[in-house]
């Protein structure tokens, strides 16, 4: 038994070691994001705290992909969350990385979707409405951690650029529609872009500035 304590406390001293050295490729100061690899900078539409860090292989594609999970909560159940993800190419020889075009999850529920250039970077972005899904497998570290997320609608911005064909960045921010304060419908059709009205084209113009500052605020080094 005290063996198998032993090694139930490596394993978490072993994975809080992990985290902190991926931690260390990113920094946050207030409300601003700032990695290292690729080098740029951005604003958190809130402030986060880094929950979760992992990453994984893909030698078909001659890429290491670092994913971080941000999350702003309430009393323990989620509010808001970021997700980061970033492919480094791995073999100098491949061809330059690229990224498929950003995929709304239905045409009824996406509001917009576009590209802006900052330079020489081209963004592409989109906002949309989605479903939480607190079974869904990639959510279940967070869980793990003692933090709710309610399976619940919620606003999400996604956007994306490549870095000199040397990195492929993806955004993921969501927001949890009944934690904007106002009165608004659980019902998915009342969402559809057609019929957004009151309370719930309300909070769509407010996700969508914040989401919008967010995008226009990164800045490659």
């Amino acid at each position: 038994m005290k063996k198998f304590f032993i090694f139930l406390l490596f394993i978490g001293i072993w994975i809080v070691w992990t985290e902190s050295l991926r931690a260390k490729e990113l920094e946050t100061k207030g409300n601003q994001l700032i990695s290292y690899k690729p080098p740029f900078s951005m604003r958190f539409p809130s402030e986060f705290r880094l929950i979760h860090a992992f990453s994984h292989e893909n030698p078909k594609e001659s890429s290491r992909t670092r994913v971080f999970f941000y999350i702003k909560e309430k009393g323990k159940r989620l509010e808001e969350m970021f997700i980061l993800q970033i492919a480094d190419k791995t073999n100098p020889q491949a061809s330059p990385m690229s990224a498929p075009p950003l995929k709304p999850y239905t045409e009824k529920r996406t509001y917009s979707q576009g590209k802006i250039k900052k330079g020489d970077l081209e963004i592409e972005y989109l906002t949309q409405l989605m479903a939480w899904n607190p079974k869904a497998s990639s959510l279940q570290s967070i869980i793990q951690k003692g933090i709710s997320i309610p399976h619940a609608w919620a606003l999400q911005g996604q956007c994306q650029f490549i870095y000199l064909g040397e990195h492929a960045v993806l955004i993921r921010y969501s927001k949890e529609i009944e934690s904007f304060g106002l009165k608004v419908s659980t019902e998915g059709r009342d969402w559809e872009k057609d019929r957004l009205s009151g309370n719930e084209k309300r909070i769509y113009e407010l996700f969508k500035k914040s989401f919008m500052d967010m995008v226009m605020s990164i800045e490659v080094k």
